[in-house]
C-alpha cells in the first residue's frame, strides 16, 4: 500500500533517534519515498549523511541552508507528503506539537502538514507516564494524530517499562494499514488457520506440516481492511494483532464446533485451516509402549467443515482450500461444487516454494466462472490477491 507514497519522517533527540534508520529503509522497501525532518538534538544521535545516503534526499533540519541562505519551506513539505511520521517522538517534541510551539523545522513541518500524522513516543517509563505527557498525547489525539503506541521492555536508563518506541517494522504496518482501502469495513469474516491434532495417546498426534502463516496473512488482510475477524486457528506459534478475536483450537472436532458456532453471524468465511480428514478412534489415556513389531491404528472421519458450512450457507460468501497432488484442476472443481463453495484456492504440492511451512506460495483461484492463476508470491500478496476476490464476491452479493 506504500508504493509511490510520499512520506516526511520526523526525527526527534532520542536516543531512539537510531531506529529511524531502519525505519526509513522499510519505507522505501515498501515502495514509499521518504524525506526526512531533524530536530537540532536528533542530528546528535543520527547524522544527516547516513539519512541523506538511505534516502537518497537531502536531510532538513534549519529554516535557511546556512551555506546559500536558501529557505526550507515547511509548506511545501505539508503540501508535498501523503503522510507524517514522527519517530522517535521525545516528550518535548510532543509537547511543542501540541502546543504549537513552532519554534524549529519539525514542529512548522507538522503544523503546515495537510496529511495524516502519525506519532510513535519514545521516553523514559515515567515521563511517558506523567500526567503531562498524557495530557499533550491526548490533546495530539483530539486534533487528529495517531498515536503509535510504545512498547514495553528495556530502556537507556537502565529501567524496564513503557516508553520504548515501537519497532520499525511494526510502525511500516500501521502506515500500510492505514493506506489499505477499506472495502471491508463492518464486514464480520471468520477465517481458520493453521493444522489440527488428533490425540493418540497423552505424548502423540497425528498431524500435519501447516504453519499457519497463509491463514493469519488472510486474517490480517481483513482486518486492515476494515473487517471484524474472528479467526480460528490450530496449534501454531504465530502472534496476531490486536484487532483480531483469536480462538485457538487443536483437534478437527474443536475446529468443527467453534466454526459452525460462528459461521451464522459472519458475511463471510475463508477455510484455510489443514483440518485433518481422520482421527483416531479411540485415545488411550495412557502412553502406548512399545510391543511387537507393529502398531495398528483405527481411524474414523472427521467433521466436514467445508460441507456443512456450504449447507448451512446463506447470505455468506464461503472460500475454500484446495491442497492437490495430482489433476489438481479437476479436483479442485470438483470440491467447488460439491461443498458449495464461492470461490476455491487451489495449492499444489508440486510447485517448488509453495505449500506448507514457506513464506510463499503459488495458487489458482477459481470460481465457477472463471479460473486465475498466480504466480509464485509472498504470502502476503496472495492473501491481498485472495481478498481482492473476496471483496467483489461480497460486492456482487
Amino acid at each position: 500500500m506504500l508504493e509511490g507514497k510520499k512520506i516526511v519522517l520526523g526525527i526527534t533527540g532520542g536516543i531512539a533517534a537510531y531506529k529511524s534508520c531502519f525505519l526509513a529503509r522499510e519505507l522505501i522497501r515498501r515502495g514509499a519515498e521518504v524525506q526526512t525532518v531533524l530536530t537540532p538534538a536528533a542530528k546528535e544521535f543520527v547524522t544527516p549523511l547516513t539519512l541523506s545516503t538511505l534516502t537518497r534526499h537531502p536531510v532538513v533540519s534549519e529554516f535557511f541552508d546556512r551555506r546559500d541562505g536558501s529557505w526550507h519551506s515547511h509548506v511545501d513539505l505539508g503540501l508535498w507528503a501523503d503522510a507524517m511520521i514522527v519517530a522517535p517522538a521525545t516528550a518535548n517534541t510532543i509537547g511543542k506539537m501540541a502546543h504549537g510551539i513552532a519554534d524549529n523545522m519539525l514542529v512548522t513541518t507538522y503544523l503546515s502538514m495537510k496529511a495524516p500524522v502519525f506519532v510513535a513516543p519514545a521516553m523514559d517509563l515515567d515521563m511517558y507516564a506523567h500526567p503531562t505527557t498524557q495530557e499533550n498525547l491526548q490533546r495530539l489525539v483530539s486534533h487528529g494524530v495517531h498515536i503509535i503506541e510504545p512498547g514495553t521492555g528495556f530502556l537507556a536508563s537502565q529501567l524496564e517499562g513503557k516508553g520504548r518506541m515501537e519497532e520499525p517494522d511494526k510502525i511500516a504496518d500501521v502506515i500500510d494499514d492505514f493506506f489499505a482501502p477499506k472495502d471491508l469495513q463492518g464486514k464480520n469474516i471468520l477465517v481458520t488457520a493453521g493444522p489440527t491434532y488428533e490425540k493418540i495417546d497423552p505424548v502423540r498426534f497425528i498431524g500435519n506440516y501447516s504453519s499457519g502463516k497463509m491463514g493469519f496473512a488472510l486474517a490480517e488482510e481483513c482486518a486492515r481492511r476494515g473487517a471484524h475477524v474472528e479467526l480460528v486457528c490450530g496449534p501454531v506459534s504465530l502472534q496476531t494483532k490486536q484487532n483480531i478475536s483469536r480462538t485457538d483450537v487443536e483437534s478437527a472436532n474443536e475446529m468443527y464446533e467453534a466454526t459452525v458456532s460462528r459461521f451464522e453471524n459472519v458475511d463471510a468465511a475463508i477455510l484455510c485451516a489443514a483440518v485433518a480428514d481422520f482421527t483416531p478412534t479411540e485415545t488411550a489415556t495412557q502412553k502406548i509402549k512399545r510391543k511387537g513389531d507393529q502398531l495398528t491404528l483405527t481411524l474414523k472421519p472427521t467433521h466436514d467443515i467445508a460441507a456443512e458450512l456450504g449447507r448451512r450457507k446463506r447470505h455468506q460468501c464461503l472460500v475454500g482450500f484446495a491442497l492437490e497432488t495430482n489433476d489438481e484442476q479437476t479436483h479442485a472443481h470438483e470440491k467447488l461444487q460439491k461443498k458449495n463453495l464461492d470461490l476455491i484456492v487451489l495449492n499444489s504440492l508440486r510447485d517448488e516454494g509453495a505449500g506448507f511451512r514457506v513464506d510463499t506460495n503459488k495458487v489458482t483461484l477459481i470460481t465457477p466462472q472463471a479460473e486465475t492463476p498466480l504466480p509464485l508470491l509472498p504470502k502476503t500478496d496472495v492473501a491481498r490477491e485472495i481478498v481482492n476476490s473476496l471483496a467483489k464476491l461480497l460486492n456482487e452479493k
